[in-house]
């Protein structure tokens, strides 16, 4: 079998780029990976994303022209070899919000503002055609990673979830299944990039959008702004749902309920994946992050339409502890199966 480092090199050089050094960017939760390349005095990047693995680059590449037209800064496509899983993609810097918030505190306002406002600008435009569009009861089943994955880490066994999954369904219908429009579904801060010499929302550098879908209109905001790698500032959160809800014409009182539901839905996946990551996949990086993510969960189940949800979590899912913490990492990597 040829690897990847022999087709991705062959890629290379059809692309015009095989004599580039290159050098490791970054990794994710997935398969994907990334290689910075320099060839002189231009840059490019990279995507290697094995076929069979979950992440498409086609789709990448789609959804990246789709938000180009839009006036938005995805990364251009150099070129691309849809058979082998290469993508070959603009170099959009290093100026991760994450990182220039960590260096500068006083960023986090006008960079997230920045950010908002690319969402408002997304939902004003027809999604592609043939978007994924999920049910509410698909909403709620893709939560239920968190007593099929998370409690059974922590405690041995997955505790019936069918009622978890119908209250989050009632839910999801009643308080944010409204009119669609395309998420990006991994929007915050360690996939935005702050591009200074471009204008307006183009300043704001994406990425990690292959999975786009219809969704409801405060999903994004919720996950830029309960973020499971950094804490946001809640002055920052409250201001930038203000800011979204003024320029959406929403009612901030009609939305709560609705951002609360999506803010819960979210933590409770995103609390099943990394229990998930570990015990299957072998990589307990993200357990450490498992605490902020409760404390997200719990800070939307204080609101009172989800009550009967807070309720059944109560029940099912115990707190991240430094035990349960550690009684999840002793198990890694030892249900690749399950």
């Amino acid at each position: 079998m040829t690897s990847r480092r022999a087709l991705s090199d062959a890629f290379l050089r059809h692309a015009g780029w095989g004599s580039a050094s290159r050098h490791f960017l970054a990794g994710d939760a997935s398969d994907r990976s990334y290689d910075r390349l320099t060839l002189g005095d231009q840059t490019a990047v990279l995507m290697d994303a094995p076929p069979g693995k979950g992440d498409d680059p086609a789709a990448f590449a789609a959804i990246a022209r789709h938000l180009s037209a839009l006036g938005l800064s995805p990364p251009a496509i150099l070129a691309e070899d849809y058979v082998n899983g290469f993508l070959l993609i603009e170099d959009l810097g290093d100026g991760l919000f994450a990182r220039l918030v960590a260096a500068d505190s006083a960023l986090e306002i006008p960079l997230y503002a920045a950010a908002t406002d690319v969402l408002v600008h997304l939902q004003r435009h027809p999604a592609p055609h043939d978007l994924p569009n999920l049910s509410a009861q698909d909403w709620a089943a893709a939560a239920a990673f968190a007593p099929d994955w998370y409690a059974f880490a922590a405690t041995g066994k997955a505790p019936d979830s069918a009622m978890f999954v119908t209250v989050l369904s009632d839910l999801m219908r009643t308080c944010a299944d409204g009119p669609r429009v395309m998420i990006l579904r991994d929007y915050h801060a360690e996939n935005l990039l702050w591009l200074p010499g471009r204008t307006g929302v183009a300043r704001v550098g994406l990425l990690d959008f292959q999975l786009a879908q219809m969704g409801q209109p405060g999903y994004d905001l919720v996950s830029l702004l309960q973020d499971a790698r950094r804490d946001v500032a809640a002055e920052t959160e409250a201001a930038m749902v203000a800011r979204f809800c003024a320029a959406t014409q929403t009612d901030p009182t009609a939305f709560a309920p609705a951002y609360a539901t999506l803010g819960a839905q979210r933590a409770l996946r995103i609390l099943g994946i990394f229990a998930r990551l570990c015990l299957k996949g072998g990589k307990p990086g993200y357990l450490s992050l498992m605490p902020r993510v409760w404390t997200q969960l719990w800070h939307n189940l204080a609101h009172p339409a989800l009550a009967p949800l807070a309720a059944i979590c109560n029940d099912l899912l115990p707190a991240p502890t430094p035990e349960t913490l550690e009684r999840i990492r002793a198990q890694c990597g030892l249900h690749p199966h399950r």
